[in-house]
């Protein structure tokens, strides 16, 4: 790494409202995590938000007293060249996409959600291509460097790179096994440090299979917590249905909140129809929310992230990319939940397929700790998603249509081919502008 006089972080997305958390996390680890520049990249789009939380950041770090120089620039060339850390937080097409990802599937009654069923689809299909660019050019201006993505669907992203370039220093990264962990904690009234969980699957298909108090095993102890009543583990961005109690006693594990998509598909569509005619979709309410953010963000005696930020969905987000960032710099060697490549970790997956596993953390990067096979119960539904990921990535590159119509009609959240092209055919068009490969 090129960090003799510190290092260089290069965040492209830094426009978006999530910033702030990056910004307290890097901050807070300043002394183990010697960031001499730390450029915030964004595209013309998003000019005016970069502007905004750019002089935010600014404030921040001048508050804290750490000698971090942060940049701004809509040159993403000028920006990456000898970069030791890249993260990625972007999102093609803006909040307008997300909101047609997730009204258009609604309509034809199937669940419209940015990264599962038709939603995490297209917003793979907008996202990979761009990705592949970064990366070629990294390869080009910081050979060296990590890339940190958190661009979500994050696991077909990885898996993307993974498949479509030759760029293997790559680590996918998700809030939501952090935010399980510290489920757990809560469920148990204890500090998260003292927790531990073994997690395997995929990103939002991450299951925590077992888990572990001060090194004993209280697996059943947080079951009988969830199904009891006493405690319920989800995000901002997903409704909190609960399980059904006796399920999650069979199934004896902890599922992420993304599954009830799956287990739940009926309720959570009802719902989210429900919250559309009342609220607008999740994009339309997120919005709402950006906009008092960055309203916030402007105030020139805001020097700190503000509270208000927690509603947006991204808690634990900095923790997550931060820890990881300074466990490969200082090759820690701790264990994390990552998304990395599979290399027999977890046996009923392809070795050469991207999954969210623990790893341990060191300077050559993540190494995933084996589990051997999934549990039966789940396996089917875990290896339908890859397969799913898979086919997506490849419609992603190659914009064939019928990849992309093989895609959407595996996904077990579309009920029918039929249907499924009718959805395709209409979302294409609506994300015309935004996927060339297509057109």
């Amino acid at each position: 790494m090129n960090n003799q006089n510190g290092l260089k972080i290069v965040t492209i997305g830094g426009g978006s409202s999530y910033t702030p958390e990056l910004i307290e996390g890097f901050i807070k680890r300043y002394d183990s995590l010697p960031i001499r520049e730390l450029w915030l990249v964004d595209v013309p789009e998003g000019e005016e938000k970069l502007n905004i939380v750019g002089a935010l950041a600014k404030r921040m770090v001048k508050e804290a007293g750490v000698p971090m120089d942060v940049h701004l620039t809509l040159n993403r060339q000028e920006a990456l060249k000898d970069a030791d850390f890249v993260t990625t937080q972007f999102r093609v097409g803006l909040l307008d996409a997300r909101a047609k990802d997730e009204r258009i599937p609604l309509k034809h009654g199937v669940i419209g959600q940015e990264t599962n069923g038709p939603g995490g689809l297209f917003k793979g299909l907008r996202t990979i291509p761009v990705i592949l660019d970064i990366v070629k050019d990294m390869e080009r201006l910081c050979p060296d460097a990590w890339l940190i993505n958190f661009t979500n669907p994050a696991g077909m992203v990885t898996e993307a790179i993974y498949r479509h370039s030759n760029w293997k220093k790559v680590v996918g990264l998700c809030n939501v096994p952090v935010g399980m962990r510290m489920g757990v904690a809560k469920a148990l009234d204890v500090s998260p440090e003292r927790v531990h969980v073994d997690f395997a699957g995929l990103n939002h298909m991450v299951f925590g299979m077992d888990m572990y108090l001060d090194g004993q095993n209280v697996t059943d102890t947080v079951i009988e917590k969830i199904t009891s009543g006493d405690s319920s583990m989800t995000m901002r961005n997903i409704v909190d249905l609960g399980w059904e109690p006796e399920f999650i006693k069979a199934l004896n594990m902890l599922p992420c909140p993304y599954h009830r998509y799956y287990y739940k598909t009926d309720e959570m569509l009802a719902q989210e129809m429900k919250d559309s005619e009342e609220k607008g979709t999740r994009a339309e309410v997120v919005q709402q929310l950006e906009n008092e953010l960055f309203e916030l963000y402007k105030d020139e005696n805001l020097n700190e992230k503000p509270e208000q930020l927690e509603k947006r969905g991204g808690a634990y987000y900095s923790d997550a990319a931060c820890s990881l960032i300074d466990s490969i710099y200082n090759d820690r060697g701790d264990i994390q939940p990552v998304n990395t490549l599979n290399q027999g970790a977890i046996g009923s997956l392809p070795d050469d397929s991207a999954v969210e596993i623990n790893c341990i953390i060191t300077k050559s990067g993540p190494k995933p700790i084996a589990i051997g096979d999934l549990p039966v119960a789940v396996r089917g539904l875990v290896q339908q998603i890859k397969s799913f990921e898979r086919v997506s990535a490849e419609a992603a590159v190659t914009g064939d249509y019928h990849k992309a119509l093989l895609a959407m009609t595996i996904n077990p959240l579309v009920p029918s081919d039929t249907l499924a092209k009718t959805i395709l055919d209409e979302m294409l068009e609506a994300h015309k502008k935004d996927l060339p490969q297509f057109n």
